[in-house]
């Protein structure tokens, strides 16, 4: 099932033996646009300190309830490594926080070691410094960006800018971020509308800008996407022969 992420905020996490507490934010790596954590401020239970959530210990989203099962014990996030969310995330702490889970970490399987999360495939857009060059291979890790900072991003068609990101859309399997909500400017009537991250040419994080390889009235006409309505497998389906863009579920399966 797909989800709007900025739905999530709000949503409570609950522990296998008590509320963990609620989601703040969600955290994905801008080179396979995949959720890596989600952030929760735990609440008074835990001195109103943030803890960090895998997606890999998520278990059923109720969507009435609007909370989230985890696979996890109260303790055990009691015990976790503390994160200080005012910092960036650091390849240091997101070691410490799989050997602490007993997990690989997705860097390494993403790269063809094997564990237990599974690999992902890879990287639908090339990665860019915030001069907007490509890096090196050897500066190559994955980058954390939160939902929180890329939403209001710019994003510029082929022939001109369109409008910006409001939202993104992930499935709750290998959660994936399958599309970008994006608002269109007074000029294009105001429409929300989806764009799939494989459709980037390049990003500029410093610029907040996002350049898409599609003509502006491409995406002037697309289906128009109503956040308070599940996304069908029909709605995808009108949307990709739209824009005339194969649709991922029709890719092939990553190389394990």
């Amino acid at each position: 099932m797909l989800h709007n992420l900025a739905a999530l905020q709000g949503y409570h996490l609950a522990a296998s033996d008590g509320e963990i507490g609620k989601v703040r934010d969600v955290y994905f790596d801008d080179h396979t646009w995949t959720v890596r954590y989600l952030i929760v401020g735990a609440g008074s239970w835990l001195t109103g300190r943030d803890v960090l959530i895998s997606p890999r210990s998520l278990g059923t989203i109720h969507l009435h309830s609007r909370t989230i099962g985890v696979r996890l014990t109260q303790e055990q996030v009691r015990n976790s490594p503390p994160i200080e969310t005012a910092q960036p995330i650091s390849r240091h702490y997101e070691m410490e926080f799989h050997q602490y889970y007993g997990w690989d970490p997705y860097w390494m399987n993403a790269a063809g070691v094997p564990g237990l999360w599974p690999p992902f495939p890879p990287a639908v857009i090339p990665p860019v410094t915030d001069a907007g060059q490509p890096l090196d291979k050897s500066e190559r890790d994955p980058h954390l960006r939160s939902v929180e900072e890329v939403s209001g991003y710019g994003i510029h068609a082929q022939d001109g800018e369109v409008g910006h990101v409001t939202d993104f859309i992930a499935d709750d399997v290998a959660w994936r971020i399958r599309y970008m909500a994006v608002t269109t400017g007074i000029l294009m009537f105001g429409r929300t509308v989806l764009l799939s991250p494989e459709w980037i040419e390049k990003i500029s994080f410093d610029r907040k800008e996002v350049f898409v390889n599609l003509a502006q009235s491409l995406i002037k006409d697309a289906p128009e996407y109503d956040a308070g309505a599940p996304i069908t497998r029909e709605f995808e389906e009108s949307l990709h022969r739209h824009y005339d863009r194969q649709a991922y579920w029709h890719e092939a399966p990553p190389a394990t």
